[in-house]
């Protein structure tokens, strides 16, 4: 059987943002040069779904620039042989040291290109067996041949989204494609009560819209509006009746988060403070001591007030680097995961006050 055709591993880099997208679960992981270079090895040694070949992940270290240079179908049959054979001695220019296989396996084969479809996994091999057990999937594979033009290559990839990502992967990725493009000069957002507010569009404004749209009414019983702000602290919408009715004051400063939203359901009404972060700004220690100052003189203990650090996506930059510094006692909500929420507290399950 004839070995696959070989594109270089820069190409297979340079294609794996175009594959998975920003969205994509375990991108970091799926996109990385490691990835990169796993792949290639799978196609150097014809691992593809279908050929009965598979391939080890100290292969992957044992691989080097001037192997990979040798192209020929003999001398891939032959460093398959070679490399599959115990070598104590140290390989010169190997990619990687071989104590690397164990998290070329986990962090990039198994949590990131297994979860997302693009490699399988050989069957009937017991956990501790020492034989290769990873292939790319077949169309994944056909994502590195030879292509014509980026618009040809485009359309393969997003054939193979539609046909081997489930629909919350393609949710998501829609979702923050969505959220990252944006559109027009305004868009409308729909409060609880049916009214309507227009505001900027953006990637901060379309997180606004997506929590006053749709988690307020995931997770809290009877939702409402106090307040929305949107980029430079300019309020779109401010209901001081309802406010009032709370016993809420709202400051006339910029103290107040990019959202307040009330839950009216229980006997003592939820206080859910918003932080919107696409760049900075989450609800860390010092915020939320802050804003529990202002909820206090309003008559809210902790246990009736909640905080929320609204994100696009999980896998975006701006969560992984502001993640460190939300506040316990408060959440974290995705955009791009409506359905989820995580919690930074012990508490019980659900929206509830933060407690202390």
């Amino acid at each position: 059987m004839s070995l696959p055709t070989l594109t270089p591993w820069d190409e297979i880099h340079r294609r794996l943002p175009l594959i998975f997208p920003e969205g994509s679960p375990n991108r970091e992981h799926s996109i990385w040069e490691i990835a990169a270079k796993t792949i290639f090895v799978m196609l150097y040694a014809g691992a593809v779904e279908g050929a009965g070949r598979w391939v080890r992940p100290d292969q992957v270290t044992r691989m080097t620039d001037a192997q990979a240079l040798l192209t020929g179908q003999g001398e891939r049959e032959q460093w398959v042989k070679d490399s599959m054979k115990p070598n104590k001695a140290d390989v010169p220019g190997r990619w990687y040291a071989g104590n690397t296989r164990e998290s070329i396996r986990d962090d990039t084969i198994r949590y990131a290109l297994i979860e997302n479809g693009a490699v399988v996994e050989r069957q009937g091999l017991a956990t501790t067996s020492p034989a290769p057990r990873y292939a790319l999937q077949a169309d994944f594979a056909d994502l590195f041949g030879p292509v014509r033009t980026e618009a040809v290559l485009q359309t393969q990839v997003e054939a193979w989204h539609k046909k081997h990502l489930n629909a919350g992967a393609l949710a998501r990725i829609a979702i923050v494609r969505r959220g990252a493009a944006g559109g027009g000069d305004h868009q409308l957002v729909t409060f609880p009560n049916g009214e309507t507010r227009r505001m900027s569009t953006g990637p901060s404004s379309d997180i606004s819209k997506a929590v006053i749209e749709v988690f307020a009414p995931t997770f809290l019983e009877k939702p409402g509006v106090i307040t929305l702000s949107e980029s430079g602290n300019k309020v779109v919408a401010r209901d001081d009746e309802l406010a009032k009715a709370i016993g809420l004051t709202i400051p006339a400063d910029k103290s107040l988060p990019d959202i307040v939203l009330v839950d009216l359901g229980p006997a003592h009404p939820l206080l859910v403070f918003v932080e919107v972060v696409h760049t900075d700004g989450p609800v860390n220690d010092a915020r939320k001591a802050a804003l529990l100052k202002l909820a206090d003189k309003a008559g809210f203990t902790s246990q009736n007030v909640a905080f929320v650090t609204a994100f696009l996506d999980r896998g975006s930059a701006t969560f992984r680097k502001t993640v460190g510094t939300l506040a316990w006692g408060s959440y974290a909500w995705f955009a791009s995961e409506p359905q989820r929420l995580i919690e930074f507290s012990q508490g019980a399950k659900g929206i509830r006050g933060s407690g202390e």
